[in-house]
């Protein structure tokens, strides 16, 4: 008979500049679908999705993801982040790899929401990486600008699905090591 799954419920932020692909990577990630229309997120939009990661320590885990999509402009990172960050147990960091400046503005907020809520997994994601002739970062100038807040680096498009769903789930496994260790 299988052991009954251990569920933990986490609140995850996707934080970054705006139109790096925030949503787009959610709606991905949720329903497996890309929209090619682009609709600006105005505060905070919430979704939801349970991830099995297998098994751990001979049981299975799974996370109910509470997914806040945090609009990309840092003065209402400044005005709302105690409210938007409070309880979150993880962060996806999202810059886009056609925008150099979205990887360098990627450090303040980082730096805010670790003010928030302390030192918690980061998995920073290089989106659009479909666009390859548009292409302005590499994966060494990105390791560079990154390399203090030692996150690993996923490189994804939104658009075809390329590491989406081992971004989420990478993350959610490192959140439940981290509370496991708590």
């Amino acid at each position: 008979m299988e052991p009954e799954p251990k569920t933990y419920k986490f609140k995850i932020c996707l934080v970054g500049e705006e139109a790096v692909g925030k949503t787009s990577l959610i709606h991905r990630f949720v329903s497996g679908a890309f929209d090619e229309s682009y609709i600006r997120t105005l505060g905070a939009v919430v979704s939801k999705k349970t991830v099995s990661l297998g098994t751990m320590s001979g049981r299975p885990v799974q996370v109910d993801m509470m997914i806040l999509d945090i609009m990309g402009k840092r003065t209402f990172l400044q005005l709302f982040k105690e409210a938007y960050f409070h309880g979150a147990k993880g962060i996806l960091a999202v810059f886009d790899v056609a925008r150099k400046s979205s990887l360098h503005d990627l450090t303040k907020w980082i730096d805010g929401v670790r003010d928030s809520v302390g030192p918690i997994p980061v998995y920073t994601l290089g989106n659009k990486i479909d666009l390859v002739e548009r292409r302005e970062t590499t994966e060494q100038e990105a390791s560079d600008v990154l390399r203090s807040y030692e996150c690993p680096i996923l490189y994804t498009s939104a658009k075809t699905g390329v590491n989406v769903e081992q971004a989420f789930q990478s993350l959610a496994k490192a959140i439940v090591e981290t509370t496991k260790l708590e």
